[in-house]
Formats: C-alpha cells, structure tokens, sequence
C-alpha cells in the first residue's frame, strides 16, 4: 500500500484530516494540550484565539514542523509525517518570509513544483502548466509573474504564496494569518480565492484574527487557547460565551 496520501476522489469520497489527543510542548512550556479535530476536504477552518494560544504551532503541528510530544495526526488515515508527494503546503506568517531573496514571482510558484519532482526527475510540461493555472488563479500571471518578490504589496505578496501551494495542487493549506495587514479590498480578493480553493475539494485552515469578518470567509471554527475551547461549523461554535473563555482564560500547566 502507497504511502503517498493521494487526493483524488472515488464516488464522492472525501478525505479527513484527524487529530486525537496532540501535545506540544517547546522545552518545559505547554504550547499544545489534549487537540483533537476532524476536518474534511471541501471545507475551510479558522483558528480562533488570543496571542500565545497555540495557533501557529498547530498549522506546524500539522505540517511536520514542530516535534508531537504525543498523539497523534493523520490524513486519509495515515500519519502525515509518511505523507509524500506535497499534499500539505504551509504558509508562514508574513515576517517569517525572506522577501528581500532575489527570486520572482514565477520561481517562487514553482518552488511548489519541487515535492513532485523529487530528486531526479525533470520540470516538464505538466509542471508548467501546473504553474501557469496558479499564477492565473492568483491573478499573479503576465508582468506580474516576472516581477522580485519585495517589489510586491502584501496582498500581492499573499497571492504570490498561495499560488505556490496551488501549483503543488496541494490538498491541505495551512495559512499562518494570511489576512494580516491587507486592506479592504485585497481581503475581500483573498477571501473569495480562498473560498474557491475549498470549493475545489482542498482543505483550507488559517489562523484569523478578524473575528468580525470570519463567518463570512470559512465554514468551520475551533476556538483554543493551547487547548480546545470549541470547535466545530460556525453557526455552532463561533459564539461569544466560547469567545469569551478562550480570551479570558489561561489552563493551568
């Protein structure tokens, strides 16, 4: 049995993401208590919490970034760490980014070419199709594609970044505050794009902080502040009583 974690679908399958019982912790600190979630492909989810809440971490958690101390993180029932073939793309947050790196538009996009390819195989013609539907997706496409990344807005800047993780036609995106300082307009772009990434049977999770704009961009919640205050649809769980526990309260170590 593979352990590439495909993402095609049979007769209306839908893959899920699950995680039971994740504990992180960075030295002695608690970062991540007792996280348990399951999200499908076809929806998107905000995580919602105050600062130190452990938000961050868990999109690391996710990707193999930062080492579980326990429990555990699968998708389609198998462990992500065995996953291959770039189902998962990450975006860090914005001053994590090297944006002075002499590199375009277009070499960033297909930078997430690069998980398909492996260590021998040559960029074809799949692959430059793969990144010129991005960068059209993206609307990054014609004199943009060949623009250097720091001459780019932030909302240019976001757009660049997803449509790497559109080219490796990855099948989970976790979005480290994709939405910070963006103004009106390039949050509503970045809202109806990523919309349409979870209309295309991706799996979309983003921290968010904008709670007045939150129902209006994803399907799902899950309130935490290092452990789970509430999570599931929106209609559900993005309540003020939840709100309100999660921004007012600190577990105990």
């Amino acid at each position: 049995m593979s352990n590439s974690c495909g993402h095609s679908h049979n007769d209306g399958q839908k893959h899920e993401l699950r995680i039971e019982g994740l504990n992180v912790s960075y030295r002695s600190e608690l970062a991540l208590k007792d996280i348990s979630l399951q999200a499908s492909c076809g929806r998107s989810l905000a995580l919602v919490g105050p600062n130190g809440a452990g938000k961050s971490t868990l999109l690391k958690a996710i990707a193999g970034l930062v080492k579980r101390r326990s429990g555990s993180v699968t998708w389609d029932g198998k462990d992500t760490l065995k996953c291959r073939g770039g189902e998962f793309s990450y975006l860090p947050q914005h001053d994590e980014v090297n944006w002075n790196f002499p590199i375009t538009v277009r070499g960033v996009v297909e930078m997430g070419r690069y998980p398909q390819l492996g260590a021998y195989k040559k960029f074809g013609e799949d692959d430059r199709i793969a990144v010129e539907e991005a960068l059209e997706m993206m609307e990054m496409d014609g004199k943009l594609a060949r623009r250097q990344i720091s001459e780019l807005s932030g909302g240019q800047k976001q757009r660049a970044f997803i449509a790497r993780a559109v080219a490796q036609r990855a099948h989970v995106l976790l979005l480290d505050e994709p939405f910070s300082g963006l103004d009106h307009d390039h949050t509503a772009n970045l809202s109806r794009l990523l919309r349409s990434l979870a209309a295309e049977d991706r799996l979309v999770i983003a921290s968010h902080h904008d709670l007045g704009t939150l129902t209006d961009i994803f399907d799902d919640v899950m309130i935490l502040n290092r452990e789970v205050v509430a999570s599931g649809s929106c209609a559900e769980a993005f309540t003020k009583e939840n709100l309100n526990q999660a921004f007012s309260h600190r577990i105990n170590e």
